[in-house]
């Protein structure tokens, strides 16, 4: 969180008075800042190689977000492949004379952007303003995900929906689960009997939506106990919890069954074919709104064992293990230049505690007088002959030489005070080496891994500059390549810390 110049605005142009109207606006900024990453994915499109302009990403990225929260389940997610299957048919519906490996490329680049696959954390970052206490303007960064990828419990990754991508399907934001669960549901018992069965099945959709996020908001919950049980509130706040999800979910019970009953009857008796399926359709989303309900309860009556269970492992858990050693870093680098008298005397150290213990030959006395009584073996002088090894040449499998590798790092050996684009990098690659087609890849190459430079890792060895690479959302204009327009730079690193 950054502030801005403190500007006190005058009370005749103040905005709208208290918290709340504050709150409501930032709630509303939230919103936006959800839907953002839906709409960037229809302006990017343009970047793929090829015409892809036939598509509408926004779409397909919200029937993923459909998909994904629907399959997920209490302990594990959505298969990655399973969820790309099943998109495969809205969007061949977008094209159909496309082949179907693009199909498959699209709805793979929009689950992977959902996921934002490209960025360290994998999540989306906002920034939207408020007033303070005093009056002043706070500029305040707003982290969200709407799809992430969890461990499951046989070692494979599944995804999972947010609670941000969950509002995102049914239009709100910071919504009280319990009262939107029980508003969806009292919608939907007064649309069905009133015949509307189209909007009644919007409202089931939106009332299993709103089951998936209660759920979700126990499960992380149970995650963050298992990681550490003195940050969760266990004394005050879940106990309420629990007990008020218990309650609802009886609520919601009894609630249900009595929509599926009058569901059942809107079946029977409807003679339009049209409201016969709508009903068949809206009986099997209150079934699963049930069996989901009967899930939750089970864990929320396992949750109170758990707890005490997560407790008794952590109090009497072993401490952490000590941190490993860096043997370049903290080892070679520093004695490199020093004396070999005065290195040996650091390494002998290290290595009378790093070798450990050693077992003795003779561990009991008649061992010992074996051992000494017994005449020495003859051996040849020059010992055992040693077998002619059998070696096998390896190929050069690397797509680049060193010859390339040495002209890309003087092309990228740039002053530390006049960074360049990517672009004109690329540009000069090609002027430079007309006959090397492979130089601007490794260019590239290099470039894109600068933008994550291991800064720590250069400093420990104390290398005096370091390549690093920025995005600031210029697009690349270049034939071979697409993306971002990457200001590539060297910046020197201090000998007390790394800048």
């Amino acid at each position: 969180m950054t502030q801005t110049v403190p500007y006190t605005l005058p009370d005749a142009v103040r905005p709208a008075p208290g918290p709340a109207a504050d709150e409501g606006l930032a709630r509303r900024l939230k919103a936006l800042a959800c839907t953002a990453p839906l709409h960037d994915l229809d302006a990017r499109k343009a970047n793929l190689a090829g015409e892809y302009s036939v598509y509408a990403m926004a779409e397909i990225a919200l029937a993923a977000i459909d998909l994904v929260t629907l399959h997920m389940d209490f302990d594990t997610g959505a298969d990655h492949d399973q969820i790309v299957t099943r998109l495969l048919p809205r969007v061949a519906a977008q094209a159909p004379a496309r082949t179907v490996t693009e199909h498959e490329r699209v709805a793979r680049w929009v689950l992977e952007n959902l996921i934002n696959v490209g960025s360290a954390d994998r999540g989306f970052r906002a920034v939207y303003g408020t007033f303070g206490a005093d009056g002043h303007y706070v500029r305040r960064d707003y982290d969200f995900k709407l799809i992430e990828e969890v461990p499951g419990p046989g070692g494979g990754v599944y995804l999972r929906t947010t609670d941000e991508a969950v509002n995102v399907l049914v239009g709100a934001l910071d919504t009280d689960v319990t009262s939107a669960q029980i508003a969806a549901e009292v919608k939907l018992e007064v649309l069905i009997s009133r015949g509307r069965l189209a909007d009644a099945q919007l409202a089931a959709e939106q009332a299993r939506y709103r089951t998936v996020q209660y759920a979700e908001t126990l499960r992380r919950t149970l995650e963050a106990t298992r990681r550490n049980v003195r940050a969760v509130d266990w004394l005050r706040r879940v106990p309420d919890m629990i007990a008020e999800a218990l309650d609802h979910v009886a609520d919601r019970y009894r609630h249900e069954n009595a929509i599926l009953t009058n569901i059942r009857k809107a079946r029977d008796e409807a003679e339009d074919p049209e409201h016969k399926r709508r009903a068949a359709e809206l009986v099997d989303i209150v079934k699963d709104c049930i069996r989901r309900h009967t899930q939750l309860q089970s864990r929320l009556l396992e949750a109170g064992p758990l707890f005490r269970a997560e407790q008794d492992r952590q109090a009497f858990a072993a401490p952490p293990a000590r941190a490993g050693l860096d043997l370049y870093g903290q080892l070679v680098a520093p004695l490199l230049p020093l004396p070999v008298e005065q290195a040996t005397r650091v390494t002998d150290v290290y290595f009378a505690r790093g070798a450990g213990l050693r077992t003795p030959a003779a561990v009991r006395v008649a061992d010992l007088v074996e051992l000494l009584l017994t005449p020495p073996a003859e051996r040849d002088h020059l010992g055992a002959e040693m077998p002619e090894p059998d070696l096998v040449a390896t190929p050069d499998d690397s797509r680049f030489s060193d010859e390339q590798l040495e002209a890309a790092l003087a092309l990228l050996d740039l002053p530390a005070d006049a960074p360049r684009r990517l672009s004109g990098l690329l540009a000069e690659a090609r002027r430079r080496h007309p006959a090397d087609g492979d130089l601007p890849y490794l260019i590239a190459l290099l470039a894109v891994h600068a933008a994550s430079p291991p800064v720590g890792t250069a400093h420990r060895q104390g290398e005096p500059t370091l390549l690093f690479a920025v995005d600031d959302g210029a697009e690349l204009d270049d034939p071979e390549f697409g993306g971002a327009d990457l200001i590539v730079g060297t910046a020197r690193i201090a000998a007390g810390a790394p800048q």
